[in-house]
């Protein structure tokens, strides 16, 4: 297995774009390159329950579908020990997502679309090498919109990642 040498890089610029998120309120608008832009609202998960109805809407989607071919391949969704982090076991296409009271900041869509684009990741090998990112940027635009994709282009792109 290849070494994972971009993976804090990633984790750096996605905390970015989660404060960005954070960040557009109410009207869901916010500055990026230049423009303003409107971003939708980042659904917030309240159990595992909802996370795996949206992980198997998001991989019943016609543009999922037709644009990763992993899609067909279903995903296990379990709780994780611990609060830290999620992951995604590619052995068992399953992501684990903390949900205890310490890890409910993994329960929201940017984090699960971050875990199911390990997923959809045709190469996989390192886990978070450039066809993660793309296959990353590509997930957003097709769930999030091409707005949200925007987003992730100018900040992974000023992070070194594209």
């Amino acid at each position: 297995m290849s070494k994972d040498q971009l993976r804090g890089r990633i984790y750096a610029a996605e905390a970015m774009v989660y404060r960005l998120f954070e960040r557009a309120g109410g009207a869901h608008t916010v500055q990026i390159a230049g423009a303003e832009i409107t971003v939708p609202a980042e659904v917030r998960f309240g159990s595992l329950d909802e996370v795996r109805v949206y992980v198997d809407r998001v991989l019943a989607l016609r543009s999922v579908r037709d644009g990763f071919e992993r899609a067909k391949l279903p995903v296990v969704v379990r709780a994780r020990r611990g609060s830290r982090a999620a992951h995604y076991e590619r052995l068992t296409s399953t992501i684990a997502v903390p949900d205890n009271s310490d890890g409910r900041w993994a329960l929201r869509e940017l984090v699960v679309v971050h875990e199911l684009a390990h997923h959809l990741d045709p190469v996989g090998d390192p886990s978070h090498g450039r066809s993660f990112v793309t296959t990353l940027i590509d997930l957003v635009d097709a769930v999030l919109g091409p707005e949200s994709a925007l987003v992730y282009r100018v900040i992974f792109g000023d992070s070194g990642l594209l």
